[in-house]
């Protein structure tokens, strides 16, 4: 098998399994692992996939800017807060934190939800605007444009005064051994400190965001209560459902 249609095999095995062992592709692929290593870094290198410590994972999605995201699977995630509108009650303290999917849960609450919301996002708080019952706590920092987030020692210093109910963490990436990741240590922060203050998390995550990995790690995966997300291959599933995870999917 020639190099270049090796290094699209090992394309296609990660995109359909979501990733590999080193040692595994070598012998599905009759090469040493050597040189499953130096394709593995040339892949990495290329942006086809992201290199680990025994292997590789899928890419996952690129980071867009906000406002680019808004755009983006707009029927899912409106099926995915359609689910966590189950596990929201009056009453409760709810910690929101930035991205798309929870701005799409947040312009789904009902208009009489009863209760208190805190969040680092500005378009999270202006969302809640018109709901009159909530109580909106909006904490403050460093405006992180490119999420629309506000970020730094003053969001962690405010977020160490405070417990919530329930945290609905906002996903870049996640794997079950690796554990959810971020492209800045910053936001890696704040989210870290944000969970530590929650009695219970939930992900609403599409399946293209499944088994991939960033620069900055939040947590392990099993510091989440509920994994929110789209029918996905049941092995899949149960390699979450093994980190004591409850898929809704």
């Amino acid at each position: 098998m020639l190099k270049q249609e090796r290094q699209q095999k090992i394309v296609d095995i990660i995109n359909e399994e979501h990733k590999v062992i080193a040692s595994d592709l070598s012998k599905r692929l009759s090469v040493s692992e050597d040189t499953i290593r130096r394709d593995l870094k040339e892949l990495d290198n290329l942006g086809f996939i992201k290199r680990v410590h025994s292997g590789a994972l899928r890419k996952g999605p690129p980071v867009e800017d906000f406002s680019t995201r808004q755009e983006m699977y707009n029927e899912t995630k409106t099926s995915l807060a359609t689910k966590a509108l189950d596990f929201i009650k009056d009453d409760m303290v709810i910690l929101i934190d930035g991205g798309t999917t929870n701005l799409q849960l947040v312009q789904e609450l009902p208009l009489t939800l009863r209760g208190t919301i805190i969040t680092n996002s500005p378009p999270i708080a202006m969302a809640l605007s018109n709901h009159n019952e909530v109580e909106v706590i909006m904490v403050g920092g460093t405006l992180f444009k490119q999420s629309m987030v506000n970020l730094g020692i003053d969001t962690t210093e405010t977020l160490n005064t405070m417990r919530a109910d329930l945290y609905i963490m906002g996903i870049y990436k996640i794997d079950p051994q690796i554990g959810i990741s971020v492209p800045s240590s910053s936001e890696a922060s704040v989210k870290r400190k944000m969970a530590s203050i929650s009695t219970e998390i939930i992900g609403m995550v599409t399946a293209d965001k499944l088994d991939t990995v960033s620069n900055h790690i939040v947590c392990p995966a099993d510091n989440l209560t509920y994994l929110i997300t789209e029918e996905i291959n049941p092995t899949i599933k149960g390699l979450y459902e093994n980190q004591k995870i409850s898929v809704i999917d």
